[in-house]
């Protein structure tokens, strides 16, 4: 079980695709059971799934990125003006 937390503390942004892709497959199975598509097809629109699951995680995680780097200790000074208290 500590081998499962460490490696979504590691890897976030993996366990966000693999999990949002379980659920965006099971909605898919669920929605489209009854179209009638052929194994080829079903093949094709979970693969698909999975890959878009993947770059909606990605995008979600551009903004983290600003976040992370507006906070940064080596770029929070830099847009600030300097302090009046040394003069």
């Amino acid at each position: 079980m500590t081998v499962i937390r460490n490696f979504a503390r590691r890897h976030p942004q993996i366990v966000a695709w693999i999990a949002l892709a379980i659920g965006m497959v099971i909605i898919l199975i669920w929605s489209a059971k009854d179209v009638g598509f052929t194994p080829t097809q079903w093949a094709a629109l979970i693969v698909t799934t999975i890959l878009l699951a993947g770059a909606c995680v990605w995008i979600i995680g551009w903004g983290e990125e600003e976040d992370e780097d507006a906070t940064s200790p080596a770029t929070a000074g830099e847009n600030t003006p300097p302090s009046k208290a040394s003069s």
